[in-house]
């Protein structure tokens, strides 16, 4: 069920909707995804995730930047059937069960590849898949898996400043019917979390959380700013999982618009929940 007629084009720094100018732009949102056991539980966060998918009229395809794919440079899944990959271990046989079982778009994966131009994308047909940064928020947004997944990897190597340029470009996406995802958490610093201190924060990480939430809201143009906060090496030892947002972050920048918060708080006092949204009412 695409919403875009079968010639239409994705071209290299241009996107045609040829005749579909009415339909509005497909949503953006970068979603704390926490742990892969939200893929199986019911709460607050699951069930924001599920309302997203509801809302929005069904995409043509969606591209999931997830900080699961943490690698040496910049790649699209462009197979026509991408695994389900249980990338995790010491949880329930359960999880470890799940299956969503999608189709890609290697046509559009190349297409999207043009977009970037002149970063460099490597196509992957064999090696990747959907990994739970991806599914275990697609299994409630998109319960059917009946929209194409594709994956795009989070480059290691790149400062900054390269993926707020990366979703800069991606904004084009939104006008095509493309929902624009990212995956990570805001606050993500596992060696210090505290497994009492379920739904709360440790006051560092609420304080970098309240920061980037004020900036998401009120000047996403300014995200890169939040890697040189006092708090940021403690929100984010590593920062495969901050870096998703900064995507979501260029998206809004390029239109001039601002992302609303779908969901926030903190578990085990050093992850962030928050979730942010682009073009939902």
């Amino acid at each position: 069920d695409r919403m875009t007629p079968p010639d239409e084009n994705l071209t290299a720094g241009e996107l045609e909707d040829n005749g579909q100018s009415q339909r509005p732009p497909a949503y953006a949102a970068f979603v704390g995804h926490g742990s892969p056991m939200n893929a199986i539980e019911s709460n607050k966060y699951t069930q924001a995730w599920a309302r997203l998918g509801r809302s929005m009229p069904k995409p043509r395809a969606i591209l999931s930047i997830s900080a699961h794919w943490y690698v040496a440079s910049s790649k699209l899944t462009s197979m026509n059937h991408p695994k389900t990959i249980h990338d995790f271990y010491g949880f329930p046989e359960e999880l470890s069960q799940i299956q969503y079982p999608v189709t890609g778009d290697p046509d559009l994966a190349a297409e999207i590849a043009d977009l970037l131009i002149p970063d460099q994308v490597e196509l992957d047909a064999t090696t990747w898949g959907i990994d739970h940064g991806t599914w275990s928020v697609l299994v409630h947004a998109f319960p059917d898996a009946d929209v194409p997944v594709i994956q795009l990897s989070v480059n290691a190597q790149e400062r900054p400043e390269y993926h707020f340029r990366m979703g800069t470009k991606l904004a084009a996406l939104r006008q095509a019917g493309v929902f624009v995802m990212a995956s990570g958490n805001v606050v993500h610093n596992l060696r210090l979390i505290d497994w009492s201190l379920a739904g709360k924060g440790f006051a560092w990480a609420e304080r970098f959380g309240e920061k980037a939430t004020e900036v998401m809201t009120t000047r996403p143009e300014e995200a890169i700013s939040l890697a040189s906060n006092d708090d940021f090496l403690l929100a984010s030892p590593t920062p495969d999982h901050f870096l998703p947002l900064l995507y979501i972050a260029g998206a809004a920048s390029q239109e001039g618009d601002k992302t609303q918060l779908l969901t926030s708080g903190y578990e085990m006092g050093s992850l962030s929940m928050a979730a942010f949204t682009l073009g939902a009412a």
